[in-house]
């Protein structure tokens, strides 16, 4: 947002991506396009317009603790989770999120710095909380609003119908409580050009539910992500569900296939690449279970998994322990087997350090530490 300015940048990345398809129509008619729509929506800081805000004020009064019950009831119905509902992980939170002293310094009362149980907050943070996550709703909204502009335009052009559209996340909601660029002034109103907030762990827990964690870390609240395919004209298909674990790496080879097998050049740079990593997913789009990976792999500051058919190895940082889950049977990753069965978590372990020996070896040497500080 800009302050004193109608500017809002999610409406603004909606607008250069209609421009460009209006483009496209005018002058490259006959020729197939490719848009990559990425908005910086939901993340922080939570900024929204004001009038978006209002419509979501009272929304989330009631607490985190409700909607997460609900949203993984919601879930559980509909047969996309069959696990029972962790409960809060109220002592984990990034390393770098501001201390509870300096939150309420920085940003005021309302602020809560962990996912504690709602009838512990106050009404000052209870209403304060409200409005965050309202905000957050409204970011949503107005993304959403964005979409539908650019799916307009694309009926507009005659293409709706042979237009492959996906629909992903990059990872689950941020728990992270930070002040950057221009600070937060407490006298701003929420969500506005001159505050700076964060969503926070409460929220983060709700957003994820039932899925434990948050962004940053790779149990479920964190790697997890629904994938929506859209393709009137190639899917036969209609608000199927697929259960196929896929990945990011997924999305070029099913592109690539559905472009009629463009070649893939091996030279980048002067230099040969490794092979591009990944499955298509285009059996998915015909019948569930069609996709296998041979594994997942998962390493994300310092946060460890693997994931092997139905069984998922993770750890909480360089120093943690593996947990070991049957993601068959528990998804929200509340029953560690790991003591049960210690050949399996050796044997996934194992693999783990192979591929992060590979990978280490294509990307290069990480770089140096920088110390790090924390209020």
């Amino acid at each position: 947002m800009k302050e004193g300015t109608d500017f809002y940048v999610t409406t603004a990345i909606a607008d250069y991506a209609l421009d460009s398809l209006k483009e496209h129509e005018q002058k490259h008619r006959d020729e197939p396009f490719y848009c990559y729509l990425a908005f910086t929506s939901p993340h922080f800081p939570l900024h929204a317009l004001q009038d978006d805000i209002a419509r979501y004020r009272d929304r989330y009064i009631e607490g985190w603790d409700v909607i997460r019950r609900r949203r993984w009831k919601w879930l559980r119905d509909r047969g996309l989770v069959n696990c029972d509902l962790p409960p809060l992980d109220n002592d984990v939170i990034p390393s770098w999120n501001f201390s509870k002293e300096k939150l309420r310094e920085m940003i005021g009362p309302g602020e809560a710095d962990r996912a504690v149980p709602w009838a512990t907050l106050t009404e000052e943070q209870k209403r304060f909380q409200a409005t965050k996550m309202a905000i957050h709703a409204a970011m949503i909204d107005r993304m959403d609003r964005g979409i539908g502009l650019v799916l307009d335009q694309v009926k507009k052009m005659g293409a709706f119908e042979n237009t492959v559209v996906f629909f992903v996340s990059d990872n689950g909601a941020s728990a992270e409580q930070i002040i950057r660029g221009d600070m937060h002034d407490p006298s701003a109103a929420p969500g506005s050009a001159r505050s700076y907030l964060c969503l926070g762990p409460g929220w983060s827990s709700a957003a994820n539910s039932p899925f434990r964690l948050h962004k940053s870390w790779v149990h479920e609240g964190g790697a997890s992500s629904p994938l929506i395919v859209h393709w009137p004209a190639g899917v036969a298909a209609r608000g199927e569900l697929r259960h196929d674990p896929c990945h990011f790496i997924d999305i070029m080879p099913t592109v690539l296939e559905l472009a009629g097998g463009a070649d893939f050049s091996s030279q980048w740079n002067g230099e040969v690449a490794p092979p591009l990593p990944g499955a298509s997913l285009t059996p998915a789009f015909t019948k569930d279970g069609a996709v296998a990976h041979e594994f997942i792999y998962f390493h994300h500051l310092s946060n460890r998994a693997i994931r092997v058919g139905d069984w998922k190895l993770v750890a909480k940082g360089e120093d943690g322990p593996w947990e070991l889950y049957d993601l068959k049977t528990d998804r929200c990753e509340s029953k560690d087997l790991a003591d049960k069965y210690p050949d399996k978590v050796r044997a996934m372990s194992t693999l783990w350090q192979k591929c992060e020996d590979r990978f280490r070896a294509q990307a290069g040497p990480p770089p140096p530490r920088k110390s790090k500080t924390r209020t």
